[in-house]
C-alpha cells in the first residue's frame, strides 16, 4: 500500500506540474500574441512616419539621406557580382596544390578547439568589417527593446511636429503677422529709395544729373523700383515653405507707402535745406 500510495502521489505531482507548465505556456503564449501585435502596430506607425518624414524633406528640398554601406559578407548584404555592388577587384587567388588521389577522400586533420575558436573569431571580425557592430552577449528583453523603441518614435513624432510648425512660418520675419511683414518690408524697400533719392539731389548739385533726371526718378523711378523690389522679397521669402500659395502682400499698402515716401522724403529735404538757409 506504500508504493501505491507514492505512486498516488508522484502521480499527482506530475499533473500538478503538468497543469504549471500549460499554464505557463499559454500566459507564454498570450505575452508572445501581444508582442507581435505591439510589433506590427509600431511597425505600422513607422511606416506612416517614414512616408510623412520623406514628404515633409521633399516638400522642403531637402535631400533623403544615404543608405549605410553594407559590407561584402555582412548580413543582408547580396554576394558580389550581383546589381549594386562592385565585382571584387583584384588577381584570382592562386591554386592550390594538387591533392593525391590516395588522399582525395580521405578527411582533413581536425584543428584543435582552441584553434578552431580563433579562426572563427577572426572570420566573424572579416565578415562583420568596421561598420557591423558586434552581437550582444546579455540577453535582450523583447518588450524593454519594444518599450524603447516606441519613447523613441514619439520623440521622433513629436520633433517631427516641430519641424513642420517651423516649416509652417515664413523665412522672413517669421514672428511677425502677415500685415506687419509687408509694411516693414515695403517701408525698407522705400527707405532704400530714398537714400538713392539723396545720391541723385547730391548729384544734381555737383552737376551729374539734370533736374529732370531726378524730378522723373523721383516721382516714377524710385518708388517703382522700392515698390516691386517688396513684392518680389514678400514673394519669395514671406511665404511659408509648406503652403504653396503664395502669402496676402498687401499691393495697396505697399504702393501707397513707396509712391508717397520717396517724395515726401524729398518735400522735407527741401524744406530742411531752405530752413537750414
Amino acid at each position: 500500500m506504500a508504493g501505491f500510495d507514492d505512486y498516488v502521489a508522484l502521480a499527482r505531482q506530475l499533473s500538478d506540474r503538468r497543469r504549471d507548465s500549460a499554464r505557463e505556456a499559454a500566459v507564454d503564449s498570450d505575452r508572445r500574441r501581444d508582442l507581435h501585435a505591439a510589433v506590427d502596430h509600431l511597425d505600422q506607425r513607422l511606416s506612416a512616419q517614414a512616408r510623412h518624414l520623406d514628404h515633409l524633406g521633399r516638400t522642403l528640398g531637402v535631400p533623403p539621406p544615404p543608405m549605410p554601406d553594407v559590407p561584402p559578407g555582412a548580413p543582408g548584404s547580396p554576394p558580389p557580382g550581383q546589381p549594386g555592388l562592385p565585382a571584387p577587384s583584384g588577381p584570382p587567388a592562386p591554386p592550390g596544390p594538387p591533392v593525391p588521389p590516395s588522399e582525395a577522400g580521405r578527411p582533413g586533420p581536425v584543428p584543435h578547439p582552441a584553434s578552431a575558436g580563433e579562426s572563427s573569431g577572426r572570420a566573424l571580425s572579416a565578415v562583420r568589417g568596421p561598420q557591423v557592430p558586434a552581437q550582444r552577449s546579455a540577453a535582450v528583453d523583447p518588450a524593454a527593446e519594444l518599450d524603447l523603441a516606441r519613447r523613441l518614435a514619439d520623440d521622433a513624432d513629436r520633433h517631427a511636429h516641430q519641424a513642420e510648425q517651423y516649416a509652417h512660418r515664413p523665412a522672413l520675419l517669421p514672428g511677425w503677422s502677415p500685415l506687419a511683414r509687408a509694411l516693414a518690408v515695403y517701408t525698407g524697400c522705400a527707405a532704400v529709395g530714398v537714400l538713392a533719392m539723396l545720391g541723385l539731389v547730391l548729384g544734381n548739385g555737383i552737376g551729374l544729373v539734370d533736374g529732370f533726371t531726378l524730378g522723373a526718378w523721383m516721382c516714377a523711378g524710385l518708388p517703382a523700383l522700392s515698390f516691386f523690389a517688396g513684392y518680389v522679397i514678400l514673394g519669395r521669402w514671406g511665404k511659408p515653405a509648406l503652403v504653396p500659395a503664395t502669402g496676402p502682400r498687401y499691393v495697396h499698402f505697399g504702393f501707397l507707402i513707396c509712391f508717397v515716401l520717396v517724395p515726401v522724403a524729398y518735400c522735407a529735404y527741401l524744406v530742411v535745406v531752405r530752413t537750414l538757409r
